[in-house]
């Protein structure tokens, strides 16, 4: 690479290109390299220089001040400073310095040179000095002798160093001095490419330097830059589809702040999910740390914290650019009646999940028992939002979208209170660990899916191998409603659910009852127990179920008649 260069330059001098536009023996290469992760630049300059053989002798160098009479360094400073302010001869790196013999100093293009000969004057070769050396001329005089010994043939040069202090030419710090060159035949012809060097040394040696930038960088902005990199790279690399400001505008309500909760959380934010809020009324017990990737032992300390607001310090503690917020709340739950005195309280609960599910554009239902997702679903059936459902059982797991609307899914047929008459080991969530991040994960999938399927919350439910025609498969794959699994089994399942007119949270009956009482009905859902299986027709379907009897054939007659299920 620095050869290449320094052939240009030598195709230049001898083109007479560099005649004309001096600037081109001022070239420079850059080779650099960008860890963006770590906001750590490497990067190393070369500034080909042609090396004369043998070198030229500098002799009698000293500054300028000290060289010209003060008329004519008063003269040349004027006449440098206007140089470097006009636009047409800022840009000129090298120039001829013509002095008179009464001490006016006026400077030249190089293209001038033929033309000044037969004058009187004293002439010197000055060019733009980046060097802050005392005793040392820069770089740009080696190119700048190897044009002039090519193009003029002179044995014996004057050259001016110009250097500034402050914008200003500086006659103290501006150096004089004469090369005497001395060069072989070969020099002039232009197919001997003489040698070049040029690459700027690090502490002695040819090494690159280095610059880390992060340390006087805020750390928010990094940590902001470092994820949206992540996704960024996904988008060039694999998915150019990819909506990233979509995904950083979605604002999720997270039902539940335990085991699922913080996954979910975790996965959203690596996703690129701003918007975060939490809603949980437990506090961190001893138990949850291991399980509950938001919580350390700090959090159960004292009685422990509330699950909501230290999950919402430990998101911000991992990315301090998240919008998390943290509700304490209990969900009112049908089947579980409350005190008349206890009314007031329970209804304004309602209200504000009412207000917290309108204000999110998708809802996670992460609680562990089926009543406390209940509200929650009719209310999200309601407002049309985007609803996903992670359940867990011991060695298996269920995750589901909603659909849109009234009649979206199927909710439990019973509506009474799950944790009655239950032990200890029965009333908590008893799962093998791994099972929480493999559904967390999933549900977090799903609504990615969602936010980039063309019909969004009315897709319909696709699966592997699909045989409808009119199902296309989008960049991020299938979007199938059910997604069931089992560790014991290590397998997994895509199931396509169907809406049910008996569903006791989000048929058209109960959300109609829903509509037209508002919390009236709400209550007294929760009050009585065998309220919603009365109104969705449950209870006379047990009875007719319970009242049917089958006859089973317990003849054979052929083996062959048999067939495997």
């Amino acid at each position: 690479m620095l050869k290449a260069e320094a052939k240009k330059i030598w195709e230049d001098i001898h083109s007479g290109k560099a005649e004309e536009d001096s600037a081109v023996l001022s070239r420079f290469l850059l080779i650099s390299f960008a860890d963006l992760k770590k906001w750590t630049f490497y990067y190393w300059f070369a500034f080909p220089a042609l090396l004369l053989d043998p070198p030229a002798t500098l002799v009698d160098l000293r500054p300028a001040s000290q060289w010209f009479s003060l008329e004519e360094a008063e003269s040349l400073s004027s006449a440098c400073n206007k140089w470097r302010s006009s636009s047409s001869t800022a840009v000129v790196p090298f120039f001829l310095v013509s002095i008179e013999s009464n001490s006016h100093v006026t400077l030249k293009h190089l293209k001038d040179w033929e033309s000044c000969q037969p004058h009187n004057h004293k002439y010197l070769f000055g060019f733009y000095d980046p060097c802050h050396l005392p005793s040392n001329p820069g770089w740009p005089l080696r190119n700048f002798l190897a044009f002039i010994c090519s193009r003029w043939n002179l044995e014996k040069v004057r050259f001016f160093c110009y250097r500034e202090s402050r914008g200003f030419a500086d006659m103290d710090l501006s150096l004089i001095g004469e090369a005497l060159i001395s060069v072989s035949q070969g020099w002039k012809d232009r197919q001997h490419m003489p040698n070049a060097g040029g690459w700027e040394l690090n502490r002695g040696k040819e090494l690159p330097r280095l610059t880390r930038l992060a340390k006087s960088m805020d750390p928010t902005r990094l940590a902001i830059s470092a994820a949206d990199l992540n996704l960024k790279l996904m988008r060039w690399r694999a998915l150019p589809s990819l909506n990233i400001s979509v995904l950083s505008a979605t604002k999720c309500l997270l039902l539940g702040a335990g085991t699922l909760g913080c996954q979910v959380a975790r996965m959203l934010m690596a996703w690129g999910v701003r918007k975060i809020t939490l809603l949980d009324s437990g506090k961190v017990a001893m138990s949850n740390p291991l399980r509950q990737s938001l919580y350390t032992l700090d959090d159960c300390l004292n009685g422990g914290d509330f699950k909501a607001t230290a999950a919402v310090k430990s998101l911000k503690r991992i990315f301090p650019a998240v919008e998390a917020d943290g509700v304490v709340m209990a969900i009112p739950m049908p089947g579980h009646p409350v005190a008349s005195q206890e009314e007031t309280s329970v209804l304004e609960d309602c209200r504000r999940l009412h207000d917290l599910i309108d204000s999110h554009d998708a809802i996670f239902l992460l609680t562990d028992t089926r009543e406390s997702r209940w509200l929650p679903t009719l209310l999200c059936a309601n407002a049309n939002k985007i609803t996903i459902t992670a359940a867990l059982g011991f060695d298996s797991f269920l995750v589901m979208r909603h659909g849109a609307g009234p009649l979206s899914t199927s909710h439990d047929i019973k509506a009474d209170d799950s944790t009655a008459n239950r032990t200890l080991d029965q009333q908590c969530t008893v799962t093998r660990p791994g099972l929480a991040p493999i559904a967390s994960s999933l549900a977090v999938e799903l609504l990615v899916g969602i936010l980039h399927h063309p019909h969004g919350i009315y897709a319909k439910a696709e699966f592997a191998n699909s045989t409808d025609s009119g199902s296309t498969e989008q960049p991020l794959g299938i979007l199938p409603h059910q997604i069931r699994g089992s560790l014991s089994q290590f397998s997994q399942m895509i199931l396509v659910g169907h809406s049910s007119q008996s569903c006791t949270a989000c048929c058209c009956t109960v959300v109609s009852e829903y509509r037209e009482r508002g919390l009236d009905f709400v209550l007294e859902a929760i009050n009585h127990p065998t309220y919603l299986e009365d109104l969705t027709g449950l209870t006379e379907l047990m009875k007719s179920a319970s009242s049917f009897k089958l006859d089973w054939d317990n003849e054979m007659d052929n083996d062959d008649e048999c067939v495997e299920i």
